[in-house]
């Protein structure tokens, strides 16, 4: 009596089961597909019915890596993520049309990657992911969909050439960024030069002004003072010989007064003055004695 019991406890309990959430349960009577269970309590026919199997509907992710080769004959190694679910509605055959969904997902993502990618550089590869990942994406949801299965997104997470092939780009891209440091210095250094160039003109043209406004600051002054002289009964060439020795003493008074001055004045003797003034009013007025004999035969030719 007792094992009877027993047996009818374990039918009894046999005849629930329950399905995860997100879940769905293939039911099979006498080895023949009966109904889908989804999630919740759920009755079955003891040793009638039973579960074949259960199958997720949650997103599920796939990575890929796949070798292959470039236009410019580089190989390169790819990781494709492929995201899918089972279709709610084609549990059937998600389940019973295809065993292994992982080997026939990876098997379109290489045809389709060693497809693509051949027709590329490499550095097209880096730029044109993109679209690697959409033509994946492309070929699977025609192939898969009639097993059941929804490709929701496949993304291409990692591009990884040769070690070499990478030794060698970023020996390209170091050689590029010095070209373009050294082409930003040279520009600098042309500018400077430039600036500098500049500077030294506007130096030399306010230097040159400074001098030509000293020049006629002097010029005036020397003018005041031959016209001052000249008020004492002194004449222009006497006023400029004594102006001349005026200035000869002022130079060696300010010689004298810098005690590291290197230059040396000549004539520098005791009677330099006074023989400087005596051939000064002597050139003068030898001067104007010329000149008047050139304007006298001037004039004598023009009455002829």
């Amino acid at each position: 009596m007792y094992p009877v019991i027993v047996i009818g406890i374990l039918v009894f309990l046999s005849l629930f089961f329950i399905v995860k959430q997100q879940t769905a349960a293939i039911i099979e009577r006498f080895g023949r597909f009966q109904s889908i269970r989804h999630s919740g309590l759920q009755l079955k026919i003891p040793i009638v019915d039973r579960i074949a199997g259960k199958l997720s509907l949650k997103i599920q992710q796939l990575d890929v890596i796949v070798e292959t080769k470039t236009l410019d004959d580089v190989f390169v190694k790819l990781k494709v993520s492929v995201q899918y679910k089972v279709i709610r509605d084609k549990v059937y055959d998600a389940f019973y049309k295809l065993d292994y969904p992982h080997d026939q997902i990876t098997s379109y993502v290489f045809d389709v990657v060693r497809a693509e990618v051949p027709k590329m550089k490499l550095d097209d590869v880096f730029v044109k992911k993109d679209d690697i990942a959409i033509a994946v994406k492309t070929e699977l949801n025609d192939a898969m969909a009639d097993y059941g299965y929804d490709i929701i997104k496949t993304l291409v997470t990692d591009i990884d050439p040769d070690a070499q092939v990478k030794a060698a780009m970023n020996r390209i891209n170091a050689s590029e960024r010095e070209k373009i440091a050294a082409q930003f210095e040279g520009d600098a250094q042309r500018i400077l030069i430039v600036e500098k160039a500049k500077a030294e003109a506007e130096s030399k043209r306010l230097q040159g002004q400074g001098i030509a406004d000293q020049r006629r600051e002097i010029a005036r002054g020397l003018e005041e003072s031959v016209e001052v002289l000249n008020k004492v009964g002194i004449n222009s060439q006497e006023a400029s010989a004594l102006i001349v020795v005026t200035q000869h003493y002022d130079t060696l008074q300010s010689i004298g007064e810098e005690t590291n001055s290197n230059l040396i004045l000549l004539p520098n003797s005791p009677q330099a003055g006074s023989n400087m003034l005596n051939d000064m009013v002597a050139s003068f007025t030898a001067s104007n004695q010329i000149g008047e004999a050139m304007k006298k035969a001037q004039e004598n030719k023009d009455k002829e």
